[in-house]
């Protein structure tokens, strides 16, 4: 694997970092500013939100722009937001802060991963976004839970101001390690926007919303529901959250793996896994020992489906990928922001903090059942095709001479 994929998942460290430490650090920031563990939830729906904006706006703008030098102004947005996080005097401040911050994330994934595909071989496409994406999932076992840990021994502002530090060593990494890598030849923003006429770009982004949404529906409150339903102490979360990292690292690896090898299949397990896991935890977060167990299964499974996910949308978009990259990442947010919110509706309603693994285990058997009408959908494609091929008329032979 070329070292400039090193750099990709530096700044990715640093995004997954500002991410998902803010799951861990929820009770601390909505006792500061005197709001609800539901209202504070917000902090996670307006960064997904702000993920689906920026994803397709900043990859519009950056069309005239080399790939290097727009994650470069990427990572610089990232560091701006997260500062702002840091110094928020009110609730509605840190809440623009994390805004502006992820409106850096989907470009940068959805840029990144197509420069990581173009820097290997066609059938190493899916491990190479997925070593970029291991940025993301290494800071659950890293960054995250220190972060959460000084959040919660220091200050929640401490974690952010230093999760500024981390997109500053992004960006220098950036620049020193990814090469210039020249644009395509005669593509522009209608053939990049030619790819959301393809009814499996669609559907592959569907089943990223809902997928993953799956997975966010019961991290988002993982620190109110372990300490209030399983019995973990505060600082336990910080040790939850380094199992989820690591669940997510594996899983990581072993979709990139298997993605190039059968991208559907590893579709179907993962995403139906990941449905009977999440129904599991409303009654395994009763106990210590099977709540640790399935938070790890979650991190593993939900990731799992992130590089086939992915290259699902790189290899229907192919010719224009960038957009729809970018958009997909999007697609992972929104479905983030949807559950998110749809978590706090059930608690707030009354339902327990369990409740949101329902909603969850919901999402992910939706995309299970989109994934297997976009194969059908496929497999009659090429069914068609061929008939097509078949029944064409034979050409003439030449005369001969």
């Amino acid at each position: 694997m070329p070292l400039a994929l090193l750099a990709l998942a530096i700044g990715a460290f640093g995004i997954g970092t500002t991410e998902f430490v803010i799951m861990g650090l929820l009770p601390q920031v909505a006792g500061d500013f005197g709001v609800s563990i539901p209202t504070a939830g917000l902090l996670v729906t307006g960064y997904a939100l702000g993920v689906v904006i920026g994803a397709p706006l900043l990859t519009v703008l950056g069309t005239k722009v080399s790939r290097k030098r727009m994650l470069m102004v990427l990572m610089g947005l990232f560091i701006a937001g997260n500062l702002l996080s840091a110094v928020a005097p009110v609730f509605a401040v840190m809440l623009i802060g994390r805004v502006v911050a992820s409106l850096a994330h989907g470009a940068f994934f959805g840029i990144g991963s197509v420069v990581a595909a173009e820097l290997v071989a066609p059938q190493k496409k899916a491990g190479a976004i997925a070593m970029m994406f291991t940025g993301l999932t290494v800071a659950n076992v890293v960054g995250v839970p220190l972060g959460t840990l000084i959040g919660q021994q220091i200050g929640w502002r401490v974690t952010f101001a230093i999760v500024a530090g981390l997109g500053v060593i992004g960006l220098a990494g950036i620049v020193k390690l990814v090469p210039e890598v020249p644009r395509p030849e005669g593509v522009h923003l209608r053939h990049e926007l030619a790819a959301f006429k393809n009814a499996q770009v669609l559907l592959a982004m569907a089943m990223t919303v809902l997928g993953f949404g799956g997975v966010f529906a019961a991290i988002t409150y993982i620190a109110p529901m372990m300490t209030h339903v399983a019995g973990f102490a505060d600082g336990s979360v910080t040790w939850l959250l380094v199992l989820f990292g690591l669940g997510m690292v594996g899983g990581n690896l072993i979709g990139g793996k298997f993605a190039d090898r059968a991208l559907m299949p590893m579709l179907y397990v993962s995403l139906g896994a990941l449905a009977v896991v999440l129904a599991l935890f409303t009654l395994t977060a009763h106990n210590k020992i099977a709540a640790a167990v399935t938070i790890a299964l979650i991190g593993a499974l939900g990731f799992a489906t992130v590089p086939p996910l992915q290259k699902r949308v790189l290899d229907q978009a192919h010719g224009a990928p960038t957009l729809a990259s970018a958009v997909n990442i999007g697609a992972f947010n929104l479905g983030n922001a949807l559950s998110a919110w749809l978590g706090g509706m059930v608690i707030a309603a009354g339902f327990g903090y369990t409740a949101p693994n329902w909603v969850g285990a919901v999402l992910a058997a939706a995309a299970l059942l989109l994934a297997l009408l976009s194969a059908a959908l496929e497999r009659r494609s090429t069914r068609t095709g061929a008939a097509l091929t078949s029944d064409a008329p034979a050409m003439p032979e030449p005369a001969r001479h």
